[in-house]
Parts: C-alpha cells; structure tokens; sequence
C-alpha cells in the first residue's frame, strides 16, 4: 500500500468545498450516548480514515451517514447543501454508498443475485455478471458470481459485500472494517485500486477500522475518537502507531498489543514455556481420533483430523481460511456430525452432533461470527448471558428476574462490559462488548477446554490486549484453551504450540518457541515442510 496525500492529483483540501460535513452531531440510545457533539469533514480526492474503540461511536456516525440511523441534534451536508438523509434510499441518491461490518447478504441466493437486489427497472442477469468480473478484476476480489453465498467462507462473502457496494458507483464511499476478513495480500490489493480510483474520479472515502497499520497506510486524514467524541485530527503522513493507540484507549498500551493491531509478526516468545500444569502422561483434557466428516455432495469438510490439548496449554490453529477451521469449531459446538473419529473431553466419549452435549461435557465456545451463533441480538444483555445455563437463576423451568438481574449485574462488572444495564437490548451494544459477553457468558461455565474462534475479529487495539489476558488467564487457571485464528501474529502471541490446518487435515504442529515463519508459510500451504 502507499500511504502519502493524493493533493498533488489535483485535489486542496483546505479550499474545496468538503463531499461531507458532520456539524454536532450527536446521537443516544437511552442512558448511552454513542455520539457526542461529533465535528468532522471528509475531502474528495482523500481517503479519511476514522479510529477508535469498539463502541466509540464510529459505525453509529456512518450509519447516520447513511441514513439508517437519524441523528438527534446536528446537521449532515453533502456538497455544501444540508441533507435530511432519512433512508438509505435517500443515501444513495446523493451518491452515497456503504460496505457495512457485517453481512447482510441472503444465503439462498447466488453471488450475482445478492448483487442485484434492488436495482431498479427489468433485470439484465448478464450484465449483472459481466459487472461483477470488472469490479472484481479491478479490485483483485475475484468470485464466482454463480457462487450460492451460503457456501462462501467469510472472507468471499466481504468480497461479495464489497462488490455489491460498488456496483452502485457512488461518489461517497464508506467502508466500515472491510478487511476484518480479508487477507493481508486481499487487503492491499483493495487499498492500492481505491487509491487510484480515489485520485482519477476525485471520489471520498470514509474508511472506519480498528487497525492501526491499516489506516496509517491507507488514509490521508485520521480522526480518532473515543466514548462518542473526536479526540483528534491528524494527517496520516505524519502519524504514527503509538500516538494512534493512545488516542484511541486513552493510555499506552501493551507493544504486544499494538503488534497485534498492526499485523507484525514477533518470534519472541510471549508465554513461560515451563508454566504448562499439565504433567506428563496425564490424560489429555481433549482428545479428537481420526475425525472425519463431508459435507453437501461428498465434499471433505475433516479428513482424518487428530489433536490433544492438555490442561494449561493454548493451542493454536493455524491456516488459510477455508481448510476446515471453521467445521472443527463446529464439531466442537455439536453442530456437526462426524462421519468416523471420536471426541473425548476429560477422558469421557462424548457424541458429536448431539445437540448440546459438548457443552454439557465441558466444552465452551466463542464462536467465529458471534452474530450467527454466538448472541441473539433481540433479547437482552442478561438473557444471552445465560443462554447456556438457566439453572442459576430459575426454580422448576421459571426464570427469576430479580436473580437474573443480580447475577447479569455482577457479570458485566467482572467484565467490564459497557451497556446501559443487564435489560439493554444485545444490538445496541457494540462489537468489542457484543464479543465480552459471549465470553462472560462461556467463562462463567468454568468449561474444561474453551474454543476461542476469530475472537478478536473486528476488535480495536484495546479489546485485543483485554481478550489475549483472559484467555491466557483462563489457561493458567489449568483450562485448555483451542484458539482458532486467522491473524497469524495472534497465534504467535498467545499460543504454546501451533498446529497447522490444511485440506481439513493437520499437517504439522511445533511448539511456539521453535515457531519458523518459512515452515508454518509452506503448512498453510498444503507443502510439506
């Protein structure tokens, strides 16, 4: 990616009129005040990168933009002219478009239908496709747009979104953490065509992420906020990580941490490779056999897959997205069957695909896309916080409110989780408290082995920091911990020893002190090393 201003294209930004001015701008739900008094303005021909913690106010101030939420005090201009943008249809007649964080995309459906969905006049299916070749050529976010989206890995279906968004080809551009699934190659690929598009069309784009690396390379401008509010403005030319990550926490963080939100890979061990409690010989606390399963048409989703964790011990799971991850997750959520193999949990036979059963045996879970499987967004904080296990705070099948709220209380205290009250409704939390409670929620379990699947994905600097102590801390207190993840770094940073996947196989494990980046590269690769 190159970073730098695109003024010597043409563009001032200190004398043209801005593509989008935000005038106090504030915005609350109930006791919550997601914006507070927000000042900005975003320049044609720039790329504006917008930072800050989850639940700083960030996708609440786009979504406005886009006219899914109406602010309560403020004004929004486009071009000069104050706009009363009151449904994304109204957005998107001023030429504003978005790719949002999460999908919102119909799995029945095929790639180029999603695509299509509601364009105007008769359908033209062909050109629709024949679009999404240019964009996705243009782009490097190759698809096939015959593709049924309920088959895509995450990565493909941001693509997707990503395609969708542009297919439009509006002038204002807003793309809210459009690499959380991406790969780093993806990724610069999408940043180096928005930069020339950006330049040859004189087009503005809002780009709002967490990673710190990402908008210091891709952005002209950076505005960080914090609990609602701007905290700075910044040229991105002159910034650097740490003033980043302390405007956007509010103190100096961890250099792990900030690695992580990067993307730099450390060698340097970052764990006590003596600390592990287990003793030699004892019984794994999970043990998966020859664990095999297919999928819709025969496809191999695990082939012959076989792992221990052992108390203690963080695992990592390293590969390239697709290879069978997200179904070994899945196995252990007992929502997948296996064809042949076994699971064991503290030495005890446990069925796969029962519903229920591997909780029950001990097994907790964070899964990858905590929206799908991990939270109900329409009950409250308290209720998803016993999804799992009502028997706390309920007699004969009847739910005890008062113990309810007392129990969900101490939970979000313990956690820190920043909501309203235990009756706030889970959506109007955001994404780094949204993932604390599903891990209040599988911690309070006290599980034998906890899956952790992607759970920083989306998360900003800080909650990446807070996350890595709890799973540590969890392994420590003698807990073997499964962390499924496609960032590399993470592993590297939490892991006491990597196992790589490939093909829904594991084709090679070292311990994270004898971690060589050439080797794991040639794993996730399918190459024997």
């Amino acid at each position: 990616m190159t970073s730098g201003s695109l003024d010597q294209a043409g563009t001032d930004s200190t004398e043209s009129v801005p593509a989008v001015v935000f005038h106090n701008i504030t915005k609350s739900y109930g006791a919550v005040t997601a914006c507070d008094g927000v000042n900005l303005e975003v320049y044609r021909g720039r790329i504006h990168g917008i930072l800050g913690e989850n639940g700083a106010g960030k996708s609440t101030l786009m979504k406005m933009l886009i006219g899914l939420v109406l602010p309560d005090q403020g004004s929004i201009s486009i071009d000069g002219a104050i706009q009363q943008i009151q449904s994304p249809l109204t957005a998107a007649s001023l030429g504003i478009g978005m790719v949002h964080q999460h999908f919102s995309l119909v799995e029945a459906l095929t790639v180029w239908e999603n695509v299509s969905l509601g364009e105007a006049g008769k359908l033209d299916p062909a050109g629709v496709r024949s679009r999404i070749g240019d964009i996705a050529d243009h782009f490097g976010l190759l698809i096939d747009p015959y593709a049924r989206v309920g088959d895509l890995a995450a990565g493909l279906r941001q693509r997707v979104e990503i395609i969708k968004c542009l297919r439009r080809d509006p002038n204002i551009v807003i793309f809210d953490e459009p690499t959380s699934v991406l790969t780093p190659e993806e990724s610069h690929q999408l940043f180096v065509s928005l930069r020339q598009v950006v330049a040859a069309e004189n087009r503005a784009v809002v780009l709002v992420s967490h990673k710190l690396d990402e908008v210091l390379h891709a952005t002209d401008d950076i505005t960080i906020m914090r609990q609602g509010r701007v905290v700075d403005h910044l040229n991105a030319s002159s910034a650097d990580a740490p003033t980043l990550a302390r405007g956007m926490v509010g103190r100096d963080v961890s250099l792990r941490s900030e690695r992580a939100a990067l993307g730099v890979l450390d060698t340097t061990p970052s764990r006590n490779e003596t600390s592990l409690v287990e003793a030699p010989g004892e019984t794994a606390l999970l043990h998966i056999q020859n664990a095999s399963a297919t999928g819709p048409g025969g496809v191999t989703l695990l082939s012959d897959l076989s792992l221990e964790i052992h108390a203690g011990e963080i695992v990592g799971i390293a590969g390239v997205e697709g290879n069978g991850q997200r179904e070994l997750g899945d196995v252990l959520s007992s929502l997948l069957s296996l064809d042949h193999g076994s699971v064991h949990v503290g030495g005890t036979d446990v069925s796969s695909g029962k519903s229920g059963a591997m909780a029950r045996a001990g097994v907790g879970v964070i899964p990858e896309d905590r929206h799908d499987s991990g939270l109900v967004l329409d009950m409250s904080v308290a209720e998803n916080l016993i999804l799992v296990d009502q028997s706390q705070v309920s007699q004969r099948g009847i739910i005890d409110a008062t113990a309810l709220h007392e129990l969900a209380t101490a939970m979000i205290e313990e956690f820190d989780i920043h909501c309203s009250g235990p009756d706030a409704p889970m959506w109007s939390l955001s994404g780094g408290n949204q993932q604390r409670v599903v891990l209040a929620r599988e911690l309070s379990q006290e599980p034998t082995v906890l899956v952790a699947a992607q759970p920083t994905r989306g998360l900003d600097v800080g909650a990446i920091e807070y996350m890595g102590e709890r799973l540590k801390a969890a392994a420590a207190a003698g807990v073997g911990v499964l962390l499924i993840s496609s960032e590399l770094e993470e592993i590297l940073d939490l892991a006491d020893r990597i196992v790589v996947m490939h093909a829904g196989s594991i084709v090679g494990e070292m311990p994270r002190d004898e971690a060589d980046l050439e080797r794991l590269g040639l794993l996730m690769g399918g190459i024997k090393a």
